[in-house]
C-alpha cells in the first residue's frame, strides 16, 4: 500500500488472511454501501473474518463482511449487517480476477477496509491456500524474526 493508507487511515484487517493463505495479488476496490454502513464503518464496527469476494456475472461482490449498525440507525429502517455488497474494479482487473479464479486453488479474499481522499475502499487479495505445513513454517519464520531483533536489541 502506498504512504496514503496510514494506521490513522485503516479501518479493520482481516489477518486470518494472511495466516490461512498465500497473498499472490493485491487490488483496490471501492465498494456500495449504504448511509448506515459509512456511519458504522466510521465508528469501525467491521468484521472481515469470514468474508469472500464472489466473481459472478463480470462483477465483483464482497459476501461474508459484517457491519454491525450503529443503535442510532432510523427506526424505520432495518439494517441487514451481513448484505452482499458490490465491489467497484476496472474491467482490467476484473478480467484478471475471474481467470485466476478459475484456476485451480486461487480464491478472492478482503484483506483490509480503509480510508482514500474521504472515500471507503477495500483491499481485496488474489490468495493460494496454505497446507498445514505452510502455516507452521511461516510461524517459526516469524518467532525467528522476533527472536533476532531480541537479540540484537539486548546487544
Amino acid at each position: 500500500m502506498s504512504k496514503q493508507s496510514t494506521a490513522a487511515n485503516n479501518i479493520a484487517q482481516n489477518k486470518r488472511a494472511r495466516h490461512d493463505y498465500f497473498i499472490e495479488d493485491t487490488y483496490e476496490a471501492g465498494i456500495v454501501l449504504q448511509g448506515w454502513e459509512v456511519k458504522a464503518l466510521r465508528a469501525g464496527r467491521i468484521s472481515l473474518v469470514d468474508s469472500y469476494v464472489l466473481l459472478k456475472d463480470g462483477e465483483a461482490f464482497l459476501l461474508g463482511s459484517n457491519i454491525t449498525p450503529l443503535l442510532s440507525t432510523s427506526t424505520h429502517y432495518v439494517p441487514e449487517a451481513t448484505r452482499t455488497r458490490k465491489l467497484l474494479l476496472n474491467k482490467r482487473e476484473l478480467n484478471r480476477l475471474i481467470g485466476a479464479v478459475q484456476q485451480k486453488g486461487y480464491t478472492c479474499l478482503a484483506l483490509s477496509f480503509y480510508w482514500k481522499n474521504g472515500l471507503a475502499k477495500c483491499q481485496i487479495g488474489l490468495a493460494k491456500g496454505k497446507q498445514l505445513h505452510d502455516k507452521r513454517h511461516s510461524e517459526k519464520e516469524r518467532d525467528w524474526q522476533r527472536e533476532k531483533q531480541r537479540i540484537f536489541r539486548n546487544n
